[in-house]
């Protein structure tokens, strides 16, 4: 898959790992693991990407005595989310169109 679309993809599936409840690092990748295999090394530039972005915004609070960043989703990201959603219905006529069985055979 081109990186580029990848990335976007990459992206959408971090927002929407965090959509419904702030979560860390590892919590997503691992409630994301069911589904896109992605790892630590490859999370951690996306929040900050993300965060640069404004959307998700970060916060650090003690859990067992060491700190954890935990990441929320914003009104921005929550925006992203639903224009994914509408790209996501072209995308899909496109995959239809490209994967169509021909009639001339």
């Amino acid at each position: 898959m081109e990186n580029q679309m990848k990335r976007g993809l990459l992206d959408v599936c971090v927002l929407a790992a965090i959509k419904s409840e702030d979560s860390y690092g590892y919590q997503i990748v691992k409630d994301m693991s069911p589904f896109v295999e992605i790892s630590e090394s490859t999370l951690y530039p996306i929040l900050r990407r993300l965060e640069n972005q404004q959307l998700l915004t970060v916060r650090t609070a003690e859990h067992n005595g060491r700190l954890r960043k935990y990441y929320h989703i914003t009104a921005s990201g929550l925006e992203r989310l639903k224009a994914f959603e509408e790209e996501w219905k072209e995308l899909k006529q496109i995959y239809e169109f490209v994967t169509r069985e021909d009639k001339h055979e």
